[in-house]
């Protein structure tokens, strides 16, 4: 997501605001203003609903986020006025050609047909609801970020939280979610290593192809503040590896000690029982072993490693075989 909000953020976009009154709580107004900062500016602010039957959305806080309120009657019964007002506002604000994107604060599936028609003017559409928000309106829009998950993970992080704050976690978690699953999030990096022939690829790479293929990819609907976090408590199977200040992806091996073991006794042994520099040994290791990374078996290097196998013994720069040397498999 930081690659994609960058760049939007550095051409200064502009946007248009819609909120549906009738769907979204006030208690997500700080969220909402905090999460658009990052993607551009905003031109209009405007929010729908009936103002007759009390929504939340007090005074105090229009003025507070400088939003204009609309007023609509419920003129029949069935019929959601608000729908209707927020569409016809759109489509007036798209032919004025002053904004750049829309940013649609819903989670009613009704608004599916005007995000994505908004995206056949190439517009950049922004949502923004609850993880209970239908498929269908998070993959119409460009981008969709789910503000009960967002909201609780912020406040997680400031750690200060009311009362009320925590009466408002609870309801949330008791809630449906329409969330991208950490299962589909899993296939996605795994197809993304098959396709580099099963090699590592860049963290950054990773999150540019996740955030293109879901809509609503945010680590924190997960309870994370970054993508490398995430991989590493969610996804045993794969491994975050650093090099050169840069993070990369890769499957996690599952060679155990006792094969790693039994190999490096096959490779002292056709050297003829004895290797005098542990480098070459460790790049004859990687060279097999692609994958390969002592800190599995909880080493940070080659000599530890070593010293730990009853089969052979470290002196120095070289390494040899003891009197009993493992059965080969």
């Amino acid at each position: 997501m930081e690659e994609i909000t960058e760049s939007l953020s550095n051409e200064k976009m502009q946007f248009a605001v819609l909120i549906d009154a009738d769907n979204i709580s006030s208690k997500y107004a700080v969220t909402i203003f905090e999460e658009l900062e990052k993607y551009g500016m905003t031109s209009y602010r405007r929010i729908y609903g009936n103002w007759s039957k009390g929504n939340g959305w007090s005074e105090g806080i229009l003025l507070e986020y400088s939003i204009m309120p609309v007023q609509q009657f419920s003129y029949t019964s069935g019929k959601n006025a608000t729908d209707m007002a927020m569409v016809i506002d759109a489509m007036d604000i798209l032919y004025k050609n002053r904004v750049q994107g829309f940013c649609l604060v819903t989670s009613d599936s009704d608004f599916t047909r005007l995000a994505m028609r908004l995206r056949e003017e190439n517009m950049f559409v922004l949502g923004m609801g609850e993880s209970k928000t239908p498929l269908a309106l998070t993959r119409a829009c460009n981008k969709f970020i789910h503000l009960n998950l967002v909201a609780e993970q912020n406040m997680e992080e400031k750690q200060s939280k009311t009362s009320e704050e925590i009466d408002m976690l609870d309801a949330v978690s008791a809630e449906e979610q329409n969330v991208t699953s950490i299962a589909e999030v899993r296939q996605v990096i795994l197809a993304l290593i098959n396709e580099n022939g099963g090699r590592q690829v860049d963290l950054a790479r990773m999150g540019n192809r996740l955030n293109d293929k879901f809509t609503d990819f945010d680590v924190r609907n997960y309870g994370y503040s970054k993508l490398s976090t995430m991989i590493d408590q969610e996804m045993p199977d794969l491994h975050m590896r650093k090099i050169s200040n840069q993070y990369y992806v890769e499957r996690r091996s599952t060679l155990t000690k006792e094969e790693l073991e039994k190999e490096i006794c096959r490779m002292i042994e056709k050297n003829g029982g004895m290797v005098e520099n542990l480098a070459s040994l460790n790049d004859e290791l990687h060279k097999k072993y692609k994958q390969l990374d002592f800190k599995q078996f909880g080493y940070s290097r080659i000599s530890s490693f070593l010293r730990s196998l009853s089969s052979v013994s470290v002196h120095e720069n070289e390494v040899s075989l003891k009197g009993g040397v493992p059965r080969r498999g």
